[in-house]
């Protein structure tokens, strides 16, 4: 925060392991302080009045109000930047996609119990997750938007040429995503996505944008043949790239092991994705975007996009939740032009005929 401020966090979780472990872990670090721990929502509402906290952490599954119900009252009549903690299961992976959707700005897996995650593997991810959540720009839910899709953009008198369209985002990053995808024709290029996201949620973000989308929307597979109308969402542990089918002239997605190395701090990362289109004959008919997020991935790899042939296309400011990857790439030299979200798919859709 300015000034040397600590940020001011509220713990609002029904474990009291959960609460202790976050309140040890962030307490620890210098920037943070944890004002205060809440087990359930109602006692939760009363303390963010009285201790005006800067961040919530927030469980989904917890007595008396769900946290998504909690959420929902928070982004439509105080809106504030909200971390949420699930269980990695898929019926915690589909309420934490629409968490996100709802305006919280990331999401965390939860230490099942004692036994189970070691606070030291998550440490640098909560750290992180919280001092991001603390500079993001937080606006009120417009509950008539959530779910909807926006109108489709027509192709029609468009032809399409032979593309390869690259989304890179992180935090703020499902929304952002949401918008610029149901907005894209069904007979939209190849789409690949990297959004940095736990293990397991990847694939209930695919089937959600799926379902709300023109376009069919996937988690890529290994192998996977790229066609138009698809788009292919980076599992969240593991490099999607962009590789030569050995048979024929087309693409087909490939994915690296669930230990590969991280790249820019990231698996998935950006930068491996948009490298690896650099790298194929399709850099000069690429589009790429960098979307909200903190950090630098995909700054590099969308250089090495730009210096390809590619049409490279930055998030403004303004319009991202955290201006920290757009910015970084835009410093870089990478970007051709910086858009408001709400023209990105537009000027996507023109590339592809252009």
């Amino acid at each position: 925060m300015s000034g040397g401020r600590k940020i001011k966090v509220l713990v609002v979780d029904d474990s009291a392991f959960v609460r202790q472990m976050f309140a040890r872990v962030l307490n620890d670090d210098p920037e943070i302080e944890v004002v205060g721990a809440a087990m359930n929502p109602i006692i939760a509402r009363d303390m963010i009045k009285r201790l005006d906290p800067d961040v919530i952490t927030l469980d989904i599954e917890m007595p008396k109000m769900d946290g998504l119900s909690f959420l929902e009252k928070i982004m439509t009549l105080r809106p504030m930047p909200v971390v949420m903690v699930s269980s990695l299961t898929q019926k915690g992976a589909h309420e934490t996609i629409r968490a996100l959707e709802l305006g919280a700005v990331d999401c965390i897996g939860k230490p099942m119990n004692s036994l189970g995650v070691s606070i030291d593997d998550m440490r640098d991810e909560l750290l992180e997750k919280v001092k991001a959540a603390a500079r993001a720009k937080v606006r009120a839910l417009n509950p008539l938007k959530v779910g909807s899709a926006d109108h489709v953009i027509s192709s029609a008198g468009k032809k399409f040429k032979e593309k390869i369209i690259a989304i890179g985002a992180s935090t703020g990053g499902v929304e952002a995503l949401r918008e610029i995808i149901t907005r894209l024709p069904k007979d939209t290029p190849p789409v690949f996505v990297t959004q940095h996201m736990p293990p397991g949620f990847t694939h209930s973000f695919a089937e959600r944008m799926d379902k709300m989308s023109e376009m069919t929307v996937q988690e890529a597979q290994d192998g996977m043949e790229v066609k138009n109308g698809n788009v292919y969402i980076a599992p969240g542990d593991r490099h999607l790239r962009l590789s030569l089918a050995r048979i024929g002239h087309g693409f087909i997605c490939r994915l690296g092991a669930d230990n590969e190395e991280k790249v820019s701090g990231h698996r998935p990362s950006v930068d491996v994705m948009f490298d690896s289109i650099a790298e194929s004959s399709a850099g000069n008919r690429a589009i790429a975007a960098i979307l909200t997020g903190m950090g630098k991935d995909g700054a590099k790899g969308m250089l090495a996009l730009k210096k390809s042939g590619a049409y490279t296309i930055g998030q403004d400011e303004q319009s991202s939740v955290v201006y920290g990857m757009p910015k970084a790439a835009y410093l870089a030299g990478a970007v051709d032009v910086q858009l408001p979200l709400a023209k990105v798919a537009q000027a996507i859709v023109e590339q592809c005929s252009a």
